[in-house]
């Protein structure tokens, strides 16, 4: 069901995730919000799929997300793990099917090769840079991590919980308490 003018709006979370060198890292804040006020601290919105070759991290409603890492999962076991095929297909059916189309969240996928980021509006965006960053709080972790590949030698990982740190310094959607996935 689409949310009413008189609804709550939720809002929650920042997923970046990041690729440098042989290591791709991606970090979720843990916060989950409800008009003004902090819901949860620890929420985990950041999964490792597919026999643990496939992160995947959502923004949105987490009912809804849940959902989509159910739909993503199929996707790539019918498609043998591969991540681009498999996004195709769940945003045709995320964006034709009835009951999905309805669903409100955004989903940032990640393997060894590929990040993609899904919508429900039938959106596969690989993009050109080496990390991209979802969520009320991503613009801010984006810039930071964008910064930090560019001019320090920190590792993946830094980069990810140091730039996860900006943003929940800046945006009061997101917090410092982070869950992180690393592939290697």
């Amino acid at each position: 069901m689409a949310r009413r003018e008189t609804d709550p709006e939720i809002r929650s979370t920042t997923i970046l995730v990041l690729r440098k060198g042989d290591r791709v890292v991606m970090a979720g804040d843990g916060q989950v919000t409800m008009g003004s006020a902090v819901m949860k601290h620890g929420a985990r919105k950041v999964r490792r799929l597919h026999n643990d070759a496939i992160l995947a991290g959502f923004a949105g409603a987490t009912a809804d997300a849940f959902t989509l890492f159910d739909k993503f999962e199929a996707k790539l076991q019918q498609f043998n793990g591969n991540l681009t095929r498999a996004a195709v297909e769940l945003s045709k059916d995320w964006r034709t099917d009835r009951v999905l189309r309805r669903l409100e969240a955004l989903l940032v996928t990640a393997s060894r090769d590929t990040i993609l980021v899904l919508s429900g509006s039938g959106d596969v965006i690989e993009p050109d840079e080496p990390a991209i960053a979802i969520g009320s709080g991503g613009n801010f972790a984006l810039a930071a991590a964008r910064a930090l590949i560019a001019h320090t030698d920190l590792d993946a990982r830094s980069i990810a919980e140091e730039s996860m740190r900006i943003a929940a310094s800046l945006c009061v959607y997101t917090n410092d308490t982070l869950v992180i996935e690393e592939l290697s």
